[in-house]
């Protein structure tokens, strides 16, 4: 029991480091809009490798994070982000 919960917590580890350098590199790099989305697909499968049966998790912590980010970065003028 001790193995498995200190197998999860590592695969935990990694999949914080995975999103929190996705985060990092889509906020501060230069990057496009296709690029960016690429990478946070790439993040999806990588957790989901991690985790395969937490899609709905993800999809529901990760995914509005990285929807955010992608809105700040490339808003467009006039839309309903709320910026003119």
């Amino acid at each position: 029991m001790e193995k498995h919960i200190q197998e999860e917590e590592k695969k935990m580890r990694r999949l914080k480091f995975i999103v929190d350098l996705t985060e990092a590199v889509l906020m501060q790099s230069d990057l496009g809009l296709q690029e960016s989305i690429d990478m946070i697909e790439n993040t999806k499968r990588a957790a989901l490798s991690l985790f395969p049966e937490k899609e709905f998790v993800y999809d529901l912590i990760y995914t509005p994070r990285f929807r955010r980010i992608i809105n700040d970065r490339f808003t467009i003028p006039g839309t309903l982000s709320g910026r003119n």
